[in-house]
């Protein structure tokens, strides 16, 4: 992993400068820091020290997060310098530190590019003390952190690096400077570099090679090598699995971001639900791969599986560990689930159903009838902020860089939904009748015979999809998808259902019977 050392030389190694200017240091070093601050870096220090991942915990979830809202809501923490001396200039701690620190600057300010280059910097340096620990540093390996901690080192790294392929190609707002400095320095967030780190954490954990013991029923712990056995290595490389989930769908490349997910078993419980974040994640890229691979029937099933998980976390009051994926994310997966079930209806739970009516309802109806330009703008809320991997030539960079990798996913998005958007009009028509003159039809559809032979060849092809039913995220088989099934004879349609209706009678007595039970206590 030797190309993840990288010094972009735009950037002084991580100060970025303290909220409200460094004043002269105490005889203590503290920079003129309140009290309380002062005393929470040096417990969080210690707690570090001691690997006390109770007290890390609740620093990470609670302390940190309270002293950022009442000190540092709309200004920077102090620069890594301006501690340095509280924590005795511990180098792993001031790493830590300064990745919480430009996570705070991107989350609630403004990142200037040399906090981009620092960020990017620091990020190196962690990367690179983890993966190159050497086996005689004991202090090194006995590291610990939380797994909240742990995934968004992860997720932020993949942010940080979207975040700057969109910022290098935007043409407003940037001085001449600006793209000198970005032109001089290729390597700043080179994706190969982002690729590179999470594989080398992937091969340090051996994490494929345990999650395929677990599958075969073996022990784990017997394929996880020197570095696998130890929570931070093992956590960092399952975590990685998502983080090339999420840069490869951010690229374009839907078979390879599945294809990483082979070793997951995402109809289990597994290691990403000891992380809500983590899983929300997952299965918000696992089921986007789906909606643009045409698999309409996977991609409802993900996202009405993960938006019924994030419901009932939301009512049991747990929605504070989600964070971002709770609002943001519940809202694009509602979006995308929209299209698909437009496109492939199906069954899926009541609460999800009824939350998708009030969400979606009246586009969906509109989308039914196969106005295309509302499938584009639910696709361009709930889809990822595609990225181009390359340095671009910033000498030609236009206004409509900042787009070009979106309009190509939705290009591509939009040619496969061309086939299927008079299916769900077709399918309307379909269940009012048995049988119907093929003319008839075609002029409810407002198509020409020779058109509507298209769409129902479309109809029967789109009807029979690869689906999940087995195995990896990739796997599935070929099976009827319709509700509603036909022939024709000599110009007549013959229409039949091709699932068999709900017995509602059996229904209703067994959901009384399972409010019985809960009202026993049983």
């Amino acid at each position: 992993m030797s190309k993840v050392r990288f010094s972009s030389g735009g950037g002084g190694g991580g100060g970025g400068g303290g909220g409200g200017g460094v004043v002269p240091a105490s005889s203590d070093g503290s920079y003129g820091l309140p009290d309380i601050v002062k005393q929470f870096l040096i417990h969080f220090h210690r707690q570090l020290k001691e690997g006390n991942m109770y007290e890390l915990t609740h620093i990470y979830d609670t302390a940190w997060p309270e002293l950022t809202e009442k000190f540092y809501a709309d200004e920077r923490w102090p620069a890594a310098e301006e501690i340095s001396d509280l924590v005795g200039g511990d180098p792993l701690f001031i790493t830590l530190y300064r990745e919480l620190y430009y996570r705070h600057i991107y989350g609630q300010l403004q990142p200037t590019l040399d906090d981009r280059f620092n960020s990017y910097e620091n990020y190196c340096d962690l990367f690179n003390f983890i993966v190159h620990a050497s086996d005689d540093d004991d202090a090194d390996l006995d590291l610990e952190l939380p797994n909240r901690w742990l995934w968004d080192i992860i997720d932020e790294f993949i942010y940080q690096f979207e975040s700057f392929a969109q910022f290098r190609v935007k043409v407003q707002g940037k001085t001449d400077q600006e793209f000198e400095q970005l032109a001089s320095n290729p390597q700043l967030w080179n994706v190969h570099i982002v690729l590179n780190v999470l594989h080398s954490l992937i091969q340090k954990s051996c994490i494929n090679e345990q999650l395929e013991a677990f599958k075969r029923g073996d022990d784990p712990e017997e394929f996880a090598g020197d570095y696998g056995c130890k929570p931070l290595y093992k956590m960092l490389g399952y975590f990685s699995l998502a983080g090339l989930l999420r840069l490869h769908c951010l690229l374009g490349d839907y078979y390879q971001a599945l294809r990483v997910m082979e070793n997951i078993e995402l109809n289990k419980p597994g290691l990403y639900s000891r992380v809500p974040a983590c899983q929300v994640t997952i299965f918000y890229y696992v089921g986007f791969c789906y909606l643009m691979m045409g698999r309409y029937q996977d991609c409802v099933r993900t996202y009405s599986n993960v938006l019924y998980y994030i419901m009932r976390m939301t009512q049991s009051g747990h929605q504070k560990f989600a964070g971002y994926v709770v609002t943001k994310k519940r809202t694009q997966l509602f979006n995308l689930l929209a299209i698909a079930i437009t496109i492939s209806p199906q069954r899926i739970d009541e609460s999800v159903q009824q939350s998708l009516l009030e969400i979606c309802g009246d586009k969906m109806t509109k989308m039914q009838k196969g106005d295309i330009d509302l499938f584009q703008e639910l696709f361009s809320y709930g889809c990822p902020k595609f990225v181009n991997p390359t340095t671009p030539d910033y000498s030609k960079l236009t206004e409509d860089s900042l787009n070009e990798p979106f309009k190509l996913q939705c290009k591509i998005f939009v040619a496969e939904l061309e086939q299927s958007l008079k299916l769900p009009l077709i399918r309307s028509y379909l269940k009012l009748y048995q049988t119907m003159p093929i003319e008839k039809l075609a002029a409810f559809c407002e198509l020409s015979v020779e058109e509507f032979r298209i769409h129902l060849h479309q109809y029967k092809h789109k009807g029979n999809q690869k689906t999940w039913t087995d195995g990896t995220a990739l796997d599935g088989e070929r099976v009827p998808t319709v509700d509603v099934d036909f022939y024709l004879d000599n110009g007549m349609i013959h229409i039949a259902d091709v699932k068999v209706a709900r017995n509602f009678g059996q229904f209703f007595i067994a959901s009384i019977h399972k409010m019985q039970q809960q009202k026993s206590g049983r």
